[in-house]
This record gives C-alpha cells, sequence and structure tokens, in this order.
C-alpha cells in the first residue's frame, strides 16, 4: 500500500472514532503526520466527499458517504433480510444487545446488531469495529471453530489485547486465551466477563456454513449485574439455535460466501 494511500486510511480510521470530528492540529500529532501533509490529505478526502469541515469549530469530520457506501453494501448483500429477524428473537429473548460478526480474511467485524435493553444499563457498542480476538466472547467462539494449532496462530498474528485498553479480566497471555477457547470449544459457545469491557458480560456462538467452516458469529452482551454467568446458562440453547438458523440461511447472501483467508 502507498504512504498517501496508507495515510488517508489511517485519517478515515482515526476520524471514525471520533464523531464531532478533530483539529487538524491534533490529528496530524496524533497520526504523526506533517501537518502540511495533513491539510493536503484533508482537501483531497474533502474534494472526493468522504471528510468535510465543521464551519463553526473548524473541525474535520467524516461525511456519511463512507456510512452511505457501508449501508449500501450491507443491503446489497442481502444480511440484513437474513439475519435481522433472527437477531431480533434474540435481542426480545435475551433483553440484551446481539450482534452479528462476519469472517473478513483474519478478522471479525460486526455488520447488523438487534438491542433487546428497552430501559435501564444499555450497552450499545459501535458498528463496523474490528473484534479484538483475545479479551472477545466473539474472538474466543470463532477461535474454537479451528484447531489448536491454528487458534494459536491467529492469536499470535492479531496479538494479546491490554487489560488497560479492554476489560480488567482480559488474558494476557495465548495460553490464558486458550484456556477460554478450549471451554468454548466444549460448550459450544464462549462466554466472558469484564474481559471485553468492564462491568460487562458477553456470549457468543460460531456460525457453521454447510462445510462446517465458521463464516461468523452471533453475541449476546450486556452488563453483568443482568448477564450473570446463570443467566448466560439459561440463554446458551436459545443462542446455539439462532446461530444454527443463521448458518442454514446464510446461502442467501453473498456476504457469507467462503472468502480467502490470509496466511503468515
Amino acid at each position: 500500500m502507498s504512504g498517501a494511500l496508507e495515510r488517508a486510511f489511517s485519517v478515515l480510521e482515526y476520524l471514525a472514532e471520533r464523531p464531532d470530528g478533530s483539529p487538524i492540529s491534533t490529528l496530524a500529532t496524533d497520526l504523526q503526520i506533517p501537518l502540511s501533509a495533513s491539510h493536503r490529505l484533508l482537501a483531497e478526502l474533502q474534494r472526493c466527499g468522504y471528510v468535510r469541515q465543521d464551519a463553526h469549530s473548524g473541525f474535520y469530520v467524516l461525511s456519511v458517504k463512507l456510512v452511505s457506501m457501508g449501508l449500501s453494501f450491507l443491503s446489497k448483500s442481502g444480511i440484513v433480510d437474513v439475519a435481522q429477524p433472527l437477531l431480533d428473537q434474540l435481542a426480545a429473548a435475551s433483553g440484551e444487545l446481539v450482534r452479528l460478526g462476519v469472517v473478513d480474511g483474519e478478522a471479525l467485524v460486526f455488520v447488523a446488531r438487534a438491542q433487546g435493553a428497552k430501559s435501564g444499563l444499555r450497552y450499545d457498542a459501535d458498528m463496523g469495529m474490528s473484534v479484538p480476538l483475545s479479551c472477545s466472547a466473539a474472538g474466543h467462539a470463532w477461535l474454537s471453530s479451528f484447531t489448536d494449532d491454528e487458534a494459536m496462530a491467529r492469536i499470535a498474528r492479531a496479538g494479546i489485547a491490554s487489560a488497560a485498553e479492554y476489560g480488567p479480566r482480559a488474558p494476557t497471555s495465548i495460553k490464558a486465551v486458550m484456556i477460554l477457547v478450549r471451554a468454548a470449544r466444549q460448550r459450544g459457545l464462549s462466554m466472558i466477563n469484564e474481559m471485553f469491557a468492564p462491568g460487562m458480560s458477553a456470549m457468543a456462538a460460531p456460525v457453521l456454513a454447510a462445510d462446517g467452516s465458521a463464516i461468523g458469529v452471533i453475541t449476546v452482551a450486556g452488563p453483568n449485574v443482568r448477564l450473570t454467568s446463570q443467566r448466560m446458562e439459561s440463554l446458551g440453547p436459545v443462542l446455539l439455535d439462532i446461530a444454527v438458523q443463521v448458518g442454514k440461511a446464510s446461502a442467501a447472501s453473498s456476504l457469507f460466501k467462503k472468502r480467502p483467508v490470509a496466511v503468515a
């Protein structure tokens, strides 16, 4: 990837995390891009319609063009038609946030969700995020579909997520992650508590294609005062059933077609 293109993507990813925008000086410092180069990049992205400059603050903000492109892609892939009614069903049964992640090469990316919490504490994580494999229920569920050697290789390539950035109970070694992966494989689904985020619990099950390969995951996440270990145990059969149904319906969506996986 050329330096200019890589910088452009880093700017888009940076602004995607800052819905209120960013002054050019802060962006340039954080991304370690010279101020003059940052100005040229932002001007070009603005010309192409991906970035705009707020008239009052002067901050640079993402436009809705990227959002529109993403929604158009998901709509045309058929993923919403296939999965949304099932996600809604699981959200209603669990009363928590339900998300669908799809396998994209070496990564898992959340592409659809349903919110079951109508009041009180609500967990509503960002969509489109690439999931850290080592400290997420989604990551553990996906890794459980591989052999130990394959799972450890993927963890090594992805790296171990820092507990300082995620939850206080995030595993700090490949060995610790593999204990959780093996438990998920034996149970058929993963369960975590305060590994991805403080005060939060989550569970996930892999979505399997007809050939047995994992093409995605379905997660249920919420505050651990509600989503206790006992509650997750009781929701396990419902989650597994929904994952099976999504797997059977996956052939209707082009997004679930098997993709080549990068190897080290």
